[in-house]
C-alpha cells in the first residue's frame, strides 16, 4: 500500500514538473519588442540569432485595432489598442521573414532577419565602438 501511494505521488510530481517546464523555459528565452505606433512598426527591421527560439513582444500604442500577420513566420495575431501580445518564434533558419499589419499594409511593414551569432556580435561591437 505504501509503495502504491509513493508511486502515485511520484507520478503526480512528474506531471506537475512537466506542466511547469514550458513556462520556465519561456522565461529563459531572449525577448525582443516591436512597437506599433502611427501605423508603423518600430523597429521595422529586427535582427535575431538564427537557429534560436525567441519571444517577440508586440505593443500596440495606436488607438485602433491592428493584426500582426506574417506568411513567412506562419503567424497571425490581433493587436488590441494599448495592449501587448507575446509570440514565440523559431528557431529560424538564416534569412528574412516579412511581417505586416493587415489593416495598414502600406505603412505597417517590417522584417525579422535571422543571422549568425557572429554577425550579431560584430554589429553590437561596431555600435559600441561608435559611441
Amino acid at each position: 500500500m505504501v509503495a502504491r501511494v509513493n508511486s502515485f505521488a511520484c507520478k503526480a510530481l512528474l506531471l506537475c514538473l512537466a506542466a511547469m517546464a514550458p513556462e520556465y523555459m519561456a522565461d529563459e528565452l531572449v525577448s525582443y519588442t516591436i512597437k506599433l505606433e502611427n501605423h508603423l512598426f518600430f523597429p521595422s527591421r529586427l535582427e535575431v540569432p538564427r537557429n534560436t527560439k525567441f519571444k517577440l513582444i508586440i505593443e500596440n500604442k495606436d488607438s485602433s485595432l491592428e493584426e500582426f500577420d506574417s506568411f513567412d513566420l506562419n503567424r497571425e495575431k490581433v493587436l488590441f489598442p494599448g495592449r501587448k501580445v507575446t509570440l514565440y518564434i523559431g528557431p529560424l533558419s538564416e534569412g528574412e521573414y516579412d511581417f505586416f499589419g493587415e489593416y495598414n499594409r502600406s505603412t505597417a511593414t517590417g522584417v525579422i532577419v535571422a543571422v549568425s551569432k557572429q554577425t550579431l556580435e560584430k554589429k553590437t561591437e561596431e555600435v559600441t565602438n561608435a559611441h
